[in-house]
């Protein structure tokens, strides 16, 4: 599973304070905590605080200054990836894109360039899909698409659109299916990504909704996640169901393991 640690984010009101006052030290603890707890990426959102990219390089820069992990970039506007993308001492990821063709055409020649990876969304701009069908069609697009650009499948992460289950509920099974045949595009395959927080949105059994969801995912082919990694109830589920699949050689001492 590659975990993809999403606390380096505006939203979250420390990190907010930590922009707008230039206090990377607030950054760089989020960034040290988040690699102890097993991070493979750390997804970097300035969000609405700025629309400079040089604030979207200064939090790199902060991370980079903590860690040695590499990015995943949390935006699709160009001239924000341009500045940001150079920045990154590993190829980044780039959180994302959508199916929409002016998009793609935007975005991936960035990808190529860089040799970066990119998720892309299961949707277009008229909204997200209700249907497994209407996923797949999305993702098949955007996949066709990195092939004119020479962008590998292990470069892709598609993401199937997690709907809140509060709200929607009739969405968890047509997400289930859609991440289940996005597996079948190629072999080797792309991976499979979610924001794993939004299945619970809303809900007062957040930890319960995103473990259960979790293992379901990675049972229909789920190899990536946004998530908070310090849940370590919810990681060691994710990494338990891993086991269950045959994914991983079965030790007493698999937990640990990973922490170590």
């Amino acid at each position: 599973m590659i975990f993809i640690g999403e606390r380096i984010n505006t939203g979250f009101k420390a990190i907010k304070e930590a922009v707008i006052n230039r206090d990377g030290d607030v950054i760089k603890e989020t960034a040290i905590k988040q690699q102890k707890a097993g991070a493979d990426y750390l997804d970097v959102n300035l969000g609405a605080v700025s629309a400079k990219p040089e604030d979207l390089c200064w939090m790199i820069e902060q991370v980079q200054d903590a860690v040695d992990l590499p990015i995943s970039i949390d935006s699709n506007k160009v001239l924000m990836l341009k500045e940001a993308i150079p920045m990154c001492k590993k190829p980044p990821l780039v959180n994302s894109t959508t199916a929409d063709d002016f998009k793609l055409d935007a975005i991936l020649p960035l990808i190529a360039e860089h040799k970066a990876s990119v998720i892309g969304l299961a949707m277009d701009e008229s909204g997200s899909p209700k249907t497994v069908d209407a996923r797949v069609e999305f993702a098949g697009q955007i996949f066709a698409k990195i092939m004119e650009y020479d962008i590998t499948p292990e470069q892709l992460f598609l993401d199937p659109i997690v709907m809140p289950l509060k709200f929607m509920q009739d969405q968890a099974k047509e997400i289930l299916g859609a991440t289940a045949q996005f597996k079948l595009f190629s072999d080797p395959p792309c991976h499979i990504v979610c924001g794993l927080s939004n299945i619970s949105n809303g809900t007062t059994q957040k930890k319960l909704i995103n473990r259960t969801f979790a293992v379901m995912l990675v049972a229909n082919g789920l190899d990536a996640v946004i998530l908070d990694v310090n849940d370590e109830d919810l990681v060691n589920a994710i990494l338990t169901a891993e086991l269950a699949l045959n994914k991983s050689i079965y030790a007493d001492s698999y937990i640990d393991a990973f922490r170590s």
